[in-house]
């Protein structure tokens, strides 16, 4: 691949870029967006240290609360379609279900 002089000014212009955030970064302003930026960044660290810790809780509780929905589903099935439970095992089991 020939380097094309849209390259070249793309690699300037990149150049020129890093060289004036590097002035700018020198300054008094550009120091205290660095101070900034680092407090910001610690706080995020500490936010995303923070929910791996509680995540295997959180996810223990979701676990929970979805069996607890599964049986209450489970529940309302077999107390409004009785046979349903009869044909599924029929079904699963390989008979033919009953007709009714």
């Amino acid at each position: 691949m020939a380097v094309t002089s849209k390259h070249l000014a793309t690699f300037i212009l990149g150049a020129a870029a890093g060289v004036a955030m590097h002035k700018y970064l020198q300054t008094e302003e550009g120091e205290k967006l660095m101070e900034d930026l680092k407090v910001k960044g610690n706080q995020l660290k500490d936010e995303a240290e923070g929910a791996i810790e509680k995540a295997p809780e959180y996810f223990e509780e979701l676990k929970g609360e979805a069996s607890n929905k599964l049986a209450d589903t489970l529940a309302m099935l077999k107390e409004k379609f009785p046979e349903a439970e009869e044909m599924i095992k029929e079904i699963i089991g390989g008979a033919k279900p009953k007709t009714v």
